[in-house]
């Protein structure tokens, strides 16, 4: 029988996913015995409704999902994050009648006011997702969108040319803190010019590494030295890297570049294991430990919960068998637990009022 302590931590590191739009019971009982140190939503978690402007949110139905989370968790005796992907465009879970963001590569539209138009819009998001109960946004997008064959990307991307990208998506994420609400840069090291989705496929890059540090590092170097909060890995192959190996499973991509090239101390997340990048190439026991001992501090487990067992069995064998893994699972639960803490300080959620609030900044884009 694993030690109460080791399956705290492991806990920790496992951020789901969920089907429904309450907390069913058999998920109430994994938060409160500390099965999970994250929930993330997605659009199948919201009451939805039909509006003359298209899907609209249940505010209600929202407030109390988040509220049984947080009180679920808290049965742990350690605080759950709330985690959505709220981007803009067409990444963006919680629509009507929060605002309703174009994608943030119209930001071109915008001329030398774009990085004033990204801070306020970032504010403006998080302060909506303040008062919905969220802790975390997975944004900005730091991908350089450099390839218009991409079929993931594109305009989710802040540019085409890398410090422009950077400089917008940094402005965002300020404006995120600013509202209390933790960002997430993505998808390390640079998912902007492959040609393939790694939620169907595992997509590969063959640059060479000159040509990543001028152009796909560079947004992840700039929000290293800026403290980003989170980064997310991404399930892509960076040849001139590591040869066949995802970079979420990569310790020359995390541990060598991540953290020792760009210097990034923040909090490494994996992009979701459940994509087919991952589970179907890798399996998602071993990759559950590979990705942690590669440097990733928490692992994203978006809908299936057998996989989602299936990870927290993997961690926990691997950390009774090898106690240098066991240190690795010890160090990221740690980090996590930090991040958390920092949340502790943050000023009142606002009022709901500030819902829908932000169409001007949108129109401005339009």
């Amino acid at each position: 029988m694993p030690s109460a302590d080791l399956l705290r931590d492991v806990g920790q590191l496992l951020w789901i996913g969920f089907d429904g739009t309450a907390v069913a019971p058999d998920l109430r009982r994994r938060l409160a015995a500390g099965e999970a140190g994250a929930a993330v939503l997605f659009r199948r978690n919201l009451v939805l409704s039909q509006g003359a402007d298209g899907d609209r949110v249940d505010v209600e139905a929202l407030l109390e999902l988040n509220r049984a989370l947080h009180a679920a968790g808290a049965e742990s005796g350690e605080p759950l994050l709330i985690a959505v992907d709220q981007e803009g465009g067409t990444v963006q879970r919680v629509r009507a009648p929060a605002t309703v963001w174009p994608p943030m590569l119209r930001l071109e539209r915008a001329g030398e006011r774009a990085e004033e138009l990204a801070e306020q819009i970032g504010a403006q998001m998080g302060n909506e997702l303040r008062a919905l109960g969220f802790d975390a946004d997975f944004a900005p997008v730091l991908d350089v969108h450099t390839n218009p064959d991409n079929p993931v990307i594109g305009e989710r991307a802040f540019g085409r040319a890398p410090e422009v990208a950077a400089a917008r998506a940094l402005a965002f994420a300020r404006g995120l803190a600013a509202a209390g609400v933790l960002g997430c840069g993505k998808h390390f090291p640079g998912h902007g010019d492959t040609d393939q989705d790694s939620h169907l496929a595992l997509p590969r890059l063959g640059h060479d590494l000159d040509r990543l540090r001028q152009v796909e590092l560079v947004p992840f170097a700039r929000a290293a030295q800026a403290g980003l909060p989170m980064m997310m890995t991404a399930h892509v192959v960076f040849d001139a890297i590591d040869p066949g190996v995802p970079a979420t499973l990569s310790r020359r991509v995390l541990g060598d570049i991540l953290r020792g090239e760009l210097g990034y101390r923040g909090l490494v997340v994996s992009d979701d294991l459940d994509m087919k990048a991952i589970a179907e190439h890798i399996g998602i026991g071993d990759a559950a430990v590979r990705a942690v001992a590669a440097g990733c501090d928490a692992l994203l487990l978006c809908r299936d919960q057998d996989h989602q067992q299936a990870a927290l069995e993997a961690l926990v064998r691997a950390a009774e068998r090898d106690a240098s893994f066991r240190a690795r699972v010890a160090l990221a639960a740690a980090a996590v637990r930090t991040l958390k803490d920092g949340l502790e300080h943050r000023a009142p959620a606002p009022a709901l009022s500030v819902l829908g609030g932000g169409g001007e900044l949108a129109a401005a884009l339009a």
